[in-house]
C-alpha cells in the first residue's frame, strides 16, 4: 500500500539535479526518495495532452533518464483512459483542461480501466482548490507546468514509489489525510467493481446491518441465494465478517 508521504520540492536546474524542499533557502540540498530496491525495468509513463508540442517537450525532458520509458501518448481524456487499459502504464503524466475529455474526469475513469496505473497532473494552475480537487479524483501528484523541465523526472519517481508529490505545498498533515482517504475511497471502489450488482447491494445491506433472511426479503430472494451471493463476494473480495463489509462500505463512501 503506498506510503503517501508528500514530498513538495521544487528542483534545482536540471532534470537530476538536487532538490530542496519550497519555501528553504539553496543549501543542504537532500535528493528526493528513491526506492532503495532496483527496478529490473525502467518505469512505464503515458503522456497525456492535447497540445503536440507539450508532449513532445515532457517526452525531451524523460528522454535521457534511464529510469523511465514512454510508452505511449495520447492527446486527451478518453483516448487516455482507452490506451491506459492496453499498454497499463505505472505513471500517466496527464494535462488538466482538454477539449477530449478533462484529466479529472480520466483519472476517475482510469480508477476501473486502469487501477493500478498513479496519475501525476501536470496544470498551469497553482490554486489550492485545484489541487484539493485533483487529490480527490484520484491523482498522485500535482505539478506545475512552469516547473516541470526541472521537476518532472522527480515528480514520477516519486508517484511511482508510491508517494504523493505536490506543489505548491500545502501542510502535509492536510495533504497527507486527503491522500489516504482518497486512495482508500478509490480502492474500494475499484473492489466494489468486481462485484456484480446483487453483490453490490448485499455488500451495502449487511455493512447497514441487515442478516440474511432480511436481505433476501428486501431483494425479493431466498436467504440460500443470499448466502451464495456472500459467499461469491468472499472469494472475490475476502469478506468474511460484517466489519469488513462496513469497512468496505465505508471507505467506498456508500453509507451516506
Amino acid at each position: 500500500m503506498p506510503t503517501n508521504q508528500i514530498h513538495p520540492y521544487v528542483s534545482s536546474p536540471g532534470a537530476h539535479g538536487p532538490v530542496a524542499e519550497t519555501g528553504k533557502e539553496p543549501g543542504a540540498r537532500p535528493r528526493a526518495p528513491r526506492r532503495a530496491t532496483v527496478r529490473r525495468a525502467p518505469i512505464r509513463v503515458l503522456l497525456v495532452d492535447d497540445h503536440p508540442l507539450v508532449r513532445s517537450g515532457l517526452r525531451a525532458v524523460l528522454h535521457n533518464c534511464p529510469e523511465i520509458t514512454v510508452v505511449g501518448e495520447a492527446g486527451g481524456g478518453h483516448a487516455a483512459v482507452s490506451m491506459a487499459a492496453r499498454l497499463r502504464p505505472e505513471v500517466i503524466v496527464m494535462d488538466l483542461e482538454m477539449p477530449d475529455g478533462d484529466g479529472l474526469t480520466a483519472t476517475r475513469a482510469l480508477r476501473v480501466a486502469s487501477p493500478d496505473s498513479l496519475v501525476l497532473i501536470v496544470t498551469m494552475s497553482r490554486e489550492r482548490e485545484k489541487l484539493q480537487l485533483v487529490l480527490d479524483a484520484g491523482a498522485r501528484g500535482h505539478l506545475c507546468t512552469s516547473t516541470a523541465d526541472k521537476e518532472l523526472v522527480d515528480a514520477i519517481l516519486v508517484v511511482a514509489a508510491g508517494d504523493v508529490y505536490v506543489r505548491p505545498a500545502l501542510p502535509q498533515a492536510f495533504a497527507s489525510s486527503r491522500a489516504e482517504m482518497s486512495y482508500k475511497r478509490h480502492r474500494a471502489r475499484a473492489q466494489m467493481e468486481r462485484l456484480s450488482d446483487p453483490e453490490r447491494t448485499v455488500v451495502v445491506l449487511t455493512a447497514r446491518g441487515l442478516d440474511g433472511p432480511e436481505i433476501g426479503r428486501q431483494l425479493g430472494i431466498s436467504t440460500i441465494s443470499v448466502d451464495r451471493c456472500k459467499h461469491r463476494i468472499e472469494e472475490k473480495l475476502g469478506l468474511a465478517r460484517r466489519t469488513d463489509y462496513v469497512r468496505l462500505a465505508l471507505e467506498a463512501d456508500l453509507l451516506g
